[in-house]
C-alpha cells in the first residue's frame, strides 16, 4: 500500500499524546523540596529488599504506557480516550498533591559494577527522590491494566501480558526504592476514584441524551 493512499487523518487522535512532554516539564518543575518533606516508610518497606534487577521494568515504564495507549487506539478509540484522559487527570492530581504534601524515600548507596546498578544510578541521578505520593509509575501501570480488564477486546493474551508487565513495574518502584507501599496504594486508589467519576459522568450524559431524544420524539409526534 502506498503511503499516499493512507488516510492519515484517522491517526490524528494520537497527536493528543503530545501532552506527555508538557506533563513531564510540570513534573520536573515541582520535583524539589520547597516545603516540609515527609516520609511514609513503614516496617514492611524497611523489610523490602533492594533488588537491582527491577531497574529494567522501572526504566521502560513510559514507553510501555505509550505502547499500551497506541494499542488501545487501534482496538477501541473510546478506551484510548478514556486512558489518555485518566492519565492526564491523575497526573495533575498528583502534581497538586506534590505541591502541598511533598514526600521522599530514602535510597540505598549503590556501587556501579554491572549494567543493572548502572541503570539504578542513572534513575537516581535523573529523578530526585521527591514527588512520591501518589506514584505516577504505579497509577499509570495500574490504569492500563484496569482498562484492558474491562475492555471489549480483552483476551487471555493481552490481559496476561499487560497484567504481568504492569505488576512488574509496580513492584519495581518498591524494589529499586523509588517509592513506598503507600505511594503504590494511593496511585491505585487514585485511578479507581477517577474512573468512577468518569463512569458517573458518562452515565449522566447518556441519560440526558436519552431524555432529550424522548422529548424530541414526543414533540415531533404531537
Amino acid at each position: 500500500m502506498s503511503l499516499r493512499n493512507i488516510d492519515w487523518r484517522k491517526f490524528a487522535p494520537l497527536a493528543l499524546m503530545l501532552v506527555f512532554p508538557f506533563l513531564g516539564l510540570m513534573y520536573q518543575w515541582i520535583n524539589k523540596p520547597d516545603q516540609e518533606v515527609y516520609m511514609l516508610v513503614t516496617a514492611l518497606d524497611r523489610a523490602t529488599p533492594f533488588v537491582k534487577f527491577f531497574a529494567a521494568p522501572y526504566a521502560v515504564w513510559i514507553f510501555y504506557i505509550y505502547v499500551c495507549l497506541v494499542y488501545f487506539f487501534r482496538k477501541n478509540i473510546t478506551v484510548y480516550y478514556r486512558g489518555l484522559l485518566t492519565y492526564i487527570v491523575c497526573a495533575l492530581t498528583c502534581y497538586l498533591i506534590y505541591s502541598v504534601f511533598q514526600t521522599t524515600v530514602p535510597r540505598p548507596l549503590v556501587t556501579v559494577d554491572d549494567p543493572f546498578t548502572w541503570l539504578v544510578s542513572y534513575i537516581y541521578n535523573r529523578d530526585l527522590p521527591f514527588n512520591c505520593f501518589p506514584s505516577i509509575h504505579c497509577f499509570s501501570s495500574y490504569m492500563v491494566m484496569r482498562l484492558v480488564w474491562t475492555s471489549s477486546f480483552r483476551n487471555k493474551w493481552n490481559v496476561t501480558l499487560i497484567t504481568t508487565m504492569s505488576t512488574l513495574i509496580i513492584l519495581s518502584t518498591l524494589f529499586v526504592k523509588q517509592h513506598v507501599i503507600l505511594d503504590a496504594v494511593a496511585g491505585i486508589l487514585l485511578v479507581e476514584v477517577w474512573l468512577a467519576v468518569m463512569m458517573l459522568i458518562e452515565v449522566s450524559v447518556r441519560e440526558s441524551r436519552a431524555r432529550q431524544h424522548r422529548q424530541e420524539k414526543r414533540t415531533y409526534g404531537a
